[in-house]
């Protein structure tokens, strides 16, 4: 069971804030769930998760706009939050005081009966990971691949030749039917993603 609620709020780095609408994955099923992406508004994502068990809030990477709700989910459930400890720096831009659970390349994460395998893929953010469930042909990637590309690595902690590296290692070696299910916008598939890697190199950025 895949549920998603889109909320919006601001991102902010490098003295810049954009509004943004972000995608919150709801992974599990009737009983208990993973959220993928605590983004903006807490009360949303509780009320979509209703009386199942929040297991983990899983950070895929520290950008404020994808943990800015995590406190008040976290205390709402019960749950703790997963992120990479190469977020640090990142996640201390907006939290002094809550503490995560450091989770690590070819960690598995299970709620429900589904099982989804951590994968460490750096470059839009040093701790950036996606989350690849086999058994439900999806991985849910934050802000490595969107439809369309990778995700956006001209700011502070970023590397484009890094996420092209990740994309390249990591996700496009995945199976081509499986469904990515991103960050922001819309959802898209390995498949169609992987015949474009070469005008992603091309376009540099």
């Amino acid at each position: 069971m895949i549920d998603r609620v889109v909320t919006s709020g601001t991102f902010s780095l490098d003295g810049g804030t954009w509004d943004v609408d972000n995608n919150v994955w709801i992974v599990g099923s009737a009983s208990e769930v993973i959220v993928v992406d605590a983004a903006h508004d807490a009360a949303a994502i509780a009320e979509r998760v209703g009386d199942r068990e929040v297991k983990a809030i899983v950070c895929t990477h520290a950008h404020n706009d994808h943990i800015d709700a995590a406190a008040d989910l976290a205390a709402r459930t019960g749950a703790p939050v997963l992120l990479h400890p190469a977020d640090q720096v990142l996640w201390e831009m907006v939290y002094t005081d809550l503490p995560y659970t450091p989770v690590e390349d070819g960690q598995v994460l299970s709620a429900g009966g589904i099982e989804l395998t951590v994968l460490h893929t750096p470059g839009h953010a040093p701790g950036a990971i996606c989350l690849y469930g086999a058994d439900i042909g999806a991985v849910f990637t934050g802000d490595t691949l969107f439809n369309g590309g990778p995700g956006a690595t001209g700011r502070s902690f970023s590397s484009f030749d890094t996420i092209i590296e990740s994309i390249k290692g990591r996700l496009l070696t995945l199976p081509p039917a499986t469904a990515v299910h991103t960050g922001h916008g819309a959802s898209t598939s390995i498949g169609a993603e992987a015949g474009h890697l070469e005008e992603w190199l091309a376009r540099g950025h």
